[in-house]
């Protein structure tokens, strides 16, 4: 561990570490916008296709940092035109002319770099190697302020262009209609990755800097949605993928390029295991959210089909081709909406759950009668997509299609379709909090009258609303303070 911390403060040490940082922050801003255009192949194309520019610089100036930087971005910004030119100007996939163009450049310069380590004088000599895999160890002071000076024009440039590239990136006709030119931009993008491409080389080389661009703005995407926090994090995971990739390559005593690699791979897997929207964990409690809402909604529509004694789990679960377990827990869920009223070995429904099922059953029929009618299609074949559907469908939706068949009383089978449930004029979820109010003296039903009764609040009874959330509000009423389920409360008719 001493020697470790030897090497890491060592001057090679720290200037490993900070070019390492660097190029993984330019390296995460810069491929946010190249992963977002589907340019990751180009990435690559422009990583191995520099190797003729640096073979060119050490023909002309000799073996020169600022000759290698100028040659190969000479190098990258000829392969992105002639990608371009062959993309908008010839019949050919646009893979097929990254492919063409990129694998031309890289052969030219991999047989220039072997020609002139061959029979270039002793002592000076290029080596294939440090430029496909880095060299990260023999960073120069002078590599170090080319690095440095890239970077900050990158972010900078970012920065002032950020509208051009936003807009470019996500409206590309819109951006043409604003008077912006999408090509210079996109050439100019070019420019930003052949710097960022150049300033990688003696990091992580040719072949494994296209995965410091795509891999942390990958990572990135599965955080955030909007592009400023994309830029920011995948930046961040550069410079901590770059870090310890550096750190663990001198513990190993390996090359710090495929390490810095397979850190950002890391954290990759594990943004798809826990990214809070799109990684497997979410989308797992998503789908069993919706299960059970799905199962709840069928338990509602079975127990609105029975008669008034209602309908026992048991039966429930039999016609549901459901376990009696699975029917138990989704009631048990369904408590804090007080959509089920147990009654012995029945269940029955409150009245938020009958108004609950008889949109669910209203959204069947009309659906049903929508396909029939409107799409043409068969009265055999319209239930199960009316059982799916039916989960989906706003009251907005339902509303328009009710509209547009005319206001239809029956389903093709003949069923009635239930009327869209009533709500009162003033309910209780429409005052807001700290706001003072009076349960009405006449309610929309003598359920809701049964309800309000149960929670032990009579007509003209005076309260005052304490907190209000998402599913349910409080309110006090004297010195009791009572809990009310949206549910329910929407229902309630008051008046203040």
């Amino acid at each position: 561990m001493i020697e470790l911390l030897e090497q890491l403060i060592s001057p090679f040490g720290i200037r490993a570490i900070v070019a390492s940082s660097m190029v993984g922050v330019m390296c995460g801003a810069i491929g946010s916008f190249i992963v977002l255009r589907n340019m990751s192949m180009i990435g690559d194309a422009l990583s191995h296709a520099i190797l003729p520019g640096i073979v060119l610089a050490f023909l002309v100036v000799g073996y020169n940092t600022l000759g290698f930087f100028v040659g190969s971005v000479l190098a990258g910004l000829a392969t992105a035109f002639a990608i371009t030119w062959i993309q908008q100007n010839v019949q050919t996939k646009n893979d097929a002319a990254i492919g063409i163009v990129f694998t031309a450049m890289f052969s030219i310069g991999v047989i220039g770099i072997s020609h002139l380590s061959r029979h270039s004088e002793e002592g000076v000599h290029l080596d294939l190697k440090d430029f496909l895999f880095g060299n990260v160890l023999g960073v120069s002071n002078e590599d170090l302020m080319i690095t440095a000076i890239v970077l900050i024009y990158t972010l900078i440039c970012i920065y002032v262009f950020y509208r051009y590239l936003f807009i470019t990136t996500f409206q590309p006709i819109i951006a043409k209609t604003m008077g912006i030119s999408v090509k210079y931009v996109h050439y100019f993008l070019m420019l930003l990755l052949s710097f960022a491409v150049v300033a990688s080389l003696r990091t992580v080389g040719v072949i494994l800097v296209v995965a410091m661009l795509i891999t942390p703005a990958a990572t990135a995407l599965l955080l955030s949605h909007r592009l400023q926090k994309v830029i920011i994090i995948s930046s961040f995971i550069g410079l901590i993928s770059a870090i310890l990739g550096t750190a663990g390559a001198f513990a190993l005593d390996t090359t710090p390029g495929p390490l810095m690699t397979l850190v950002a791979t890391f954290i990759y897997g594990i943004a798809i295991v826990l990214a809070p929207e799109q990684g497997l964990v979410a989308k797992y409690r998503i789908k069993q959210k919706q299960y059970w809402k799905i199962l709840q909604e069928d338990i509602l529509k079975q127990v609105f089909k029975t008669s008034d004694q209602g309908a026992t789990i048991a039966g429930i679960a039999d016609r549901l081709q459901v376990s009696i377990r699975q029917i138990e827990k989704s009631i048990q869920r369904a408590a804090i909406d007080k959509l089920f009223i147990k009654n012995g070995e029945y269940i029955q429904l409150s009245y938020a759950g009958q108004q609950r099922a008889n949109s669910l059953v209203r959204a069947h029929r009309l659906w049903e009668s929508y396909q029939v009618n409107t799409m043409g299609i068969n009265e055999e074949r319209i239930h199960q997509e009316a059982e799916i559907q039916e989960h989906k469908l706003t009251d907005e939706l339902l509303d328009e299609i009710e509209i547009k068949l005319g206001n239809p009383k029956v389903d093709p089978h003949g069923s009635p379709i239930p009327a869209k449930g009533k709500l009162p004029e003033l309910s209780l979820t429409s005052l807001a909090t700290k706001t003072t109010g009076t349960i009405a003296k006449d309610q929309i039903s003598d359920k809701i009258e049964s309800e309000l009764w149960e929670l032990g609040l009579m007509p003209l009874t005076d309260f005052i609303i304490v907190s209000k959330d998402r599913r349910s509000l409080r309110i006090k009423q004297g010195s009791r303070h009572i809990k009310i389920p949206n549910t329910l409360a929407q229902y309630i008719n008051i008046q203040t």
